[in-house]
């Protein structure tokens, strides 16, 4: 048996202690204290008896200092026991709601200072804003209370407890609970006090809580109050200034809806706030309101009658060093790259956030759905045995739980869905959770993507359907196969508007197929978008034996169970840096659309509500990647919604050279979030005069050679080519390997949109197992003419009767060196293959080669089903920064559609790569790296990667797609690379 001292651990919560009815989360002019900064700590391994250590005069200076809000584990460099991350899984037995006896506690003190003009207040009130898992009070040796629910607000009456002038808080934190089955949510677990504290006095005749209900219609405003207060606080008076708003209520009948003449709307694109203040004699509430209306019209999501398109994140609180401790200034900057990058929406996955996050998404601007701090995902491994959802012993923990969740954050014009939380399965006390913001708030609609049936929800909600699937449900739905549903039920769900909460899952190089979820959304009203998992990786900033700094994932603090890299899978790397799939999704999500047709172009504006007076439109004409001409455009302000048919800008034509305009829509001025000049949208249209290539003059008179010689700038001996333009060079070698990314490493069931892939196995598993990463050559015979030489060569590997036919011609053509290989398979190849190339080893010598000029697709790395974000032009880049540190080494630097390419060593030209297309125009693409695709794929960290002398240059006919395998739909069958005969064409010169 528990002893009687911490029972609560495994008490089943919301605890006791704590006020049961939550507030706002308001600013007040009533005074109040921060308890945040330094706290005298200790942890022990399990948990105490002895709770000494709450009364005033305990010698609390043998302890150490920690500061409050942190985690404990991201503390004292690992003094303070370690991080664990887990997916899915619990890192203690399933054993609800007990947990085991190893429960690493922290004991908190700190003294504080209580003004003696306090004892005016009618209440002391002490607030924590979010401690994981469960925690109890003490203030000067009296026991307050306890209270569970990481993320939520708990305020406690400490009234009769403090005294003015010196006080002693004391709190006693366990990492582990009964709580803990409850919030099981795909993140680090990170024990400690992480958010505020504060302590609150509460005047007499003050506001215990303000709600303003904000509608919006036809240019009217209203709003509904709900003030809760004391009959003797009255009057409250509401004043909204900027409109000449006054409003006194007398007694709490007088309190009653108004309307507001005049006013402009709230939208995440124009969040237009007003300041209002809702005071009494004792106490001012400052607010910032913004008018909107939310509802759901048939199958149509709509804020203020317009339709919602969600271009959104699923969004953790997560940070390198801090984990979830709140930081305005980096949270500032976290969203307004969001808006950078036309992200409209926020799914706060899967708690509250930190509240004043919230403030920030009203004035910035953005949809949000506000989840509860609810996820029970481990009892899925036990086929959801036990799942507290459906057991009537946990019904007051759910209803607290969402309680609290819509009480503190009510007020925000931001949120438009409340969801009920995430992976939690089904039943009642979800079914109640709904039923009771139903009632609290008519005016938003309730989400939970488990209740496949529809029974208590308002929108049909998926994660990680197929672009195929999600095609038939923006139709009819009817050929879509609804989860756990009957044919009425299924028919139900297809009257709702659908969302899908997760998709196009970002682990690692990835996702593909943005492009396709979206051109669904605009062919097929009922789809409203969704939130792809995830915003950013969840790296904790570490480091290595040797000293060298990185970002940990699971496994890295040597967990008993954990999930390896699966937490790091968002847009933004953990340092900030965005990736190549958050330039990818700005592309595809890019507010306006052009689409170009003879010698004009229409302008569409796919915003919400905003018109593009915000915006002005400018022209770039190049030649092979070099500016001639350049200007902006008369373009009219086209309301959202519209179109509008522009001429376009005379374009100067090139015999000799591709001819590119560019048409960028940028902010016409500066904003909250974003410097004049911005590019929220790019479009390109070619323009060149078509040019045949030149043909491959064949040869003729081939003899048998040993294969020593020299053509032009290229040395051969024994077949092989040795040296370029003067520098030691080995290859080519077929390349069919590539380090696996976390797509291909997956083994996701097999769906209907691949062909190529067997169910429950991966890609990277198929690849190893027919020898692509250790393939062998075997050369069959070398000829010369006087002007040229041919090698042919059987590639295979070992235990493998499959193989490839490589003929390599080089020849000298109007005295320049040509390369041409021909590339067959033989048949028996049944899976896709990662990539068709050949591959270029250049030691470095005297000057390593380090960086690379090019003429084709860029600036960032592209790959077959994620195309959007480049364009053609010229670029330049180090060969540091033309891969990116993904978390996990995988696959990285793809540059696609090249034209030309000249690889640089200390700022000097030393070759010039000429490619061509091939017999049905088709481009090569370029990876230059100073590792191999083997080297790459026997890395677990970047820092695992071996020292290099040598820079490996691969030219590739065609690399399989990105997908998002890992927690999704495989390729596309068009993105699919299957084995096949290429071609690759180059002309080869010293630079």
């Amino acid at each position: 048996m528990p002893s009687q001292h911490s029972a609560y651990v495994t008490d089943i919560p919301p605890g006791r202690g704590a006020l049961r009815t939550a507030r706002s989360w308001l600013h007040s002019d009533a005074p109040s204290r921060s308890l945040n900064g330094l706290w005298r700590f200790r942890l022990s391994p399990t948990v105490p008896v002895a709770e000494d250590f709450a009364a005033g005069g305990f010698d609390d200076s043998g302890w150490d200092s920690i500061p409050v809000p942190a985690h404990w584990v991201l503390q004292g460099d690992g003094a303070y026991d370690r991080p664990i991350y887990t997916n899915i899984q619990f890192p203690f037995p399933i054993d609800p709601p007990y947990v085991p006896d190893e429960n690493p506690t922290g004991d908190y003190r700190r003294h504080f200072d209580i003004p003696a003009d306090w004892s005016e207040a009618e209440r002391v009130l002490l607030r924590f804003d979010g401690v994981e898992s469960v925690f109890k009070v003490w203030v000067n040796g009296d026991e307050i209370g306890n209270a569970a629910g990481s993320r939520l607000a708990h305020e406690f009456d400490v009234t009769s407890s403090v005294r003015p002038g010196d006080n002693v808080i004391a709190v006693r934190v366990h990492q582990w609970s009964a709580a803990s089955y409850l919030e099981d949510q795909d993140q680090w677990w990170l024990p400690g006090i992480f958010r505020d504290v504060t302590v609150i006095a509460r005047p007499a005749g003050g506001i215990e809580d303000v709600w303003l209900r904000t509608g919006f219609e036809n240019g009217h405003g209203r709003i509904e109050a709900e003030i809760t207060a004391d009959a003797a606080a009255f009057p409250v008076t509401l004043c909204l200034p900027e409109l000449g708003i006054e409003r006194v209520w007398a007694t709490p009948a007088d309190v009653a809806p108004f309307d507001v003449d005049s006013v402009e709307p709230w939208s995440a694109e124009q969040p237009r706030l007003y300041d209002v203040t809702v005071s009494t004699a004792a106490e001012t509430i400052a607010m910032r309101v913004g008018f909107r209306t939310v509802e759901i019209r048939g199958d149509r999501f709509l804020v203020n009658g317009r339709r919602v398109v969600f271009h959104g994140m699923n969004r953790h609180e997560t940070h390198p060093e801090r984990g979830r401790v709140f930081d305005e200034e980096h949270a500032r900057e976290d969203l307004a790259r969001m808006k950078r990058f036309n992200v409209n929406a926020i799914r706060t996955s899967h708690y509250p956030p930190h509240p004043r996050l919230l403030d920030l998404a009203d004035e910035l601007g953005f949809w949000v759905v506000l989840e509860c701090d609810l996820e029970t995902h481990g009892f899925g491994t036990i086929n959801w045995a036990g799942n507290p959802s459906d057991d009537p012993a946990w019904r007051e923990a759910y209803l607290d739980r969402i309680q609290r969740t819509v009480e503190r954050d009510k007020n925000h014009p931001s949120i438009v869905i409340w969801s009920l939380g995430n992976e939690s399965g089904t039943g009642s006390n979800l079914a109640a959770m709904s039923a009771w913001v139903h009632a609290r708030d008519a005016g938003r609609p309730v989400h939970y993507e488990g209740d496949y049936t529809g029974e208590y929800t308002d929108i049909y909600s998926r994660m990680y359907s197929s672009v195929l699937e999600t095609e038939q449900i923006g139709t009819d739905g009817s050929r879509s196969p609804l989860l756990s549903c009957t044919p009425a039920q299924g028919a139900r769900q297809r009257t709702k508007p659908f969302l899908l909460c997760e998709y196009a899952h970002a682990m690692g190089n990835g996702p593909g197929a943005l492009d396709q979820y979206e051109a669904l959304v605009h062919e097929h009203p009922r789809l409203h978008g969704g939130f792809v998992w995830e915003w950013r990786d969840h790296g904790i900033l570490t480091t290595a034996p040797d000293g060298t700094p990185y970002y940990a994932y699971g496994g890295d603090f040597g967990e008993v169970v954990h999930d390896g890299n699966f937490v790091m899978d968002g847009m933004l790397l953990s340092n900030d840096v965005p990736t190549p799939g958050l330039h990818e999704y700005k592309a595809v999500a890019q507010p306006v659309r052009f689409t170009f047709d003879g010698d004009d172009v229409a302008i569409t504006n796919l915003r919400h509500s905003a018109d593009t007076s915000d915006l002005r439109f400018r022209w770039r004409v190049e030649h092979d990647g070099t500016l001639v001409d350049s200007g902006d455009m008369e373009v009219p302000v086209v309301a959202a919604g519209e179109s509008a048919r522009v001429p376009l800008p005379r374009i100067p034509l090139a015999q000799d050279s591709e001819t590119w305009l560019t048409i960028d829509a940028v902010l016409a001025a500066e904003t909250a979030w974003a410097r004049e000049g911005h590019v929220i949208a790019t479009a390109q249209l070619d323009r060149s005069t078509r040019r045949p290539a030149g043909g491959v003059r064949p040869q003729t008179d081939w003899r048998q050679s040993n294969g020593t010689l020299t053509l032009g700038i290229a040395e051969f001996v024994d077949g092989a080519l040795v040296r370029l333009a003067g520098r030691a060079v080995a290859g080519p070698r077929l390349e069919l390997f590539r380090a696996p990314t976390d797509n291909d490493e997956a083994a996701s069931l097999r769906d209907e949109e691949s062909d190529a892939s067997i169910a429950g196995v991966s890609n990277a598993e198929l690849w190893r197992r027919d020898g692509l990463d250790r393939l062998t050559t075997r050369r069959v015979s070398v000829e010369r003419t006087a002007e040229a030489l041919r090698t042919i060569d059987k590639v295979s590997a070992a235990n493998s009767a499959l193989s490839v036919m490589v003929e390599s011609v080089w020849s000298l053509e109007g005295g320049e060196l040509e390369l041409r290989v021909e590339i067959e398979p033989s048949s028996g190849w049944l899976t896709v293959w990662p990539r068709i190339g050949i591959r270029f080893d250049l030691p470095d010598g005297a000057a390593p080669i380090d960086g690379a000029e090019w003429f084709g697709l860029g600036p960032l790395e592209s790959y077959p089903d994620s195309l959007r974000a480049a364009h053609t032009g010229r670029f330049s880049s180090t060969i540091r920064d033309l891969s990116v540190d993904y978390a996990r080494p995988q696959e990285t630097g793809h540059r696609s559609q090249l034209r030309q390419l000249t690889l640089t060593s200390a700022g000097s030209k030393v070759l010039r790569i000429v490619t061509f297309p091939d017999g049905r125009g088709r481009r090569p693409g370029f990876t230059l790296s100073r590792h191999t695709p083997q080297q790459i794929a026997q890395a677990g960290h970047p820092f695992e990667l071996p020292d290099s002398t040598t820079s490996h240059l691969i030219i590739d006919a065609a690399q399989h797609g990105l997908g998002s395998r890992a927690c999704g739909p495989d390729v596309w069958p068009e993105f699919a690379l299957r084995p096949e005969a290429r071609t690759i064409r180059l002309r080869i010169a010293a630079g």
